[in-house]
């Protein structure tokens, strides 16, 4: 039975990597890189037990482009939010992210006020969760807000012969739901694929590594595909 369940993990997964777009043409421009994450989520049934509902989220993110070789975009993420039951959340947030070459062709600042519906759910596989987030974006380099929203979905299974690890695999897709005179252009806008390993530290502590495509589709320059070494640490609370 067990053989069975990783015989359709690995199917999965895989069709969550074969299945999403990966255009490439002479134009398209390559670059490897390295990405760090920590999130952390919780509570504040630590002031007051009837507080538990009401959610904090706090993320940080460094992102190393041109071969890993310079600081290219630089993310803080903090919001509010409310559990509406052992499932479901709804979300406010704020985004301050720095952006650098190679995904500009000059620094600037942007942000972000975003909500978000997440969900969780436990499988006969292992964990999924699903993320629907709307985004109004904010850049220096222009006066028009541009609106954008994601969709990512998540899968992860531990591994029958080593609990503490999982195969995790999840996609997101970016959608411009309008123009900006900063230069995001209306309709698909980017996608990301991850497969990696997760490994539980114990039930607050979880670190991901693994790879992730990166695929930015652009109205006025080459498309980009960034191959990157991802890292996560995970604080849930």
């Amino acid at each position: 039975m067990k053989d069975r369940w990783n015989q359709r993990l690995v199917w999965l997964l895989s069709a969550i990597v074969l299945g999403a777009p990966h255009p490439t043409t002479a134009d398209t421009v390559e670059d490897f890189q390295t990405w760090g994450n920590i999130t952390a989520v919780g509570g504040f049934g630590f002031i007051d037990p009837k507080f538990q509902s009401i959610r904090y989220w706090l993320e940080g993110q460094g992102r190393f482009g041109e071969d890993t070789s310079r600081l290219s975009q630089s993310m803080m993420r903090p919001a509010l939010g409310y559990a509406l039951n052992d499932r479901a959340s709804v979300w406010l947030g704020y985004a301050w992210i720095f952006t650098d070459r190679p995904f500009a062709r000059r620094r600037f600042d942007e942000n972000r006020i975003w909500q978000q519906f997440l969900w969780t759910q436990s499988t006969a596989l292992g964990s999924f969760s699903s993320r629907s987030r709307l985004e109004q974006r904010f850049a220096e380099t222009g006066d028009d807000v541009g609106w954008r929203f994601r969709q990512f979905v998540k899968l992860s299974v531990p591994l029958a012969f080593a609990r503490d690890f999982s195969l995790v695999g999840w996609e997101e897709v970016f959608v411009n739901i309008s123009k900006a005179d900063w230069g995001a252009d209306d309709g698909l806008d980017q996608n990301r694929v991850f497969v990696g390993l997760g490994y539980n530290f114990d039930k607050h502590i979880k670190t991901e590594i693994g790879y992730m495509n990166q695929y930015i589709r652009r109205a006025e320059a080459p498309d980009r595909i960034s191959h990157v070494l991802s890292a996560s640490l995970l604080l849930n609370y």
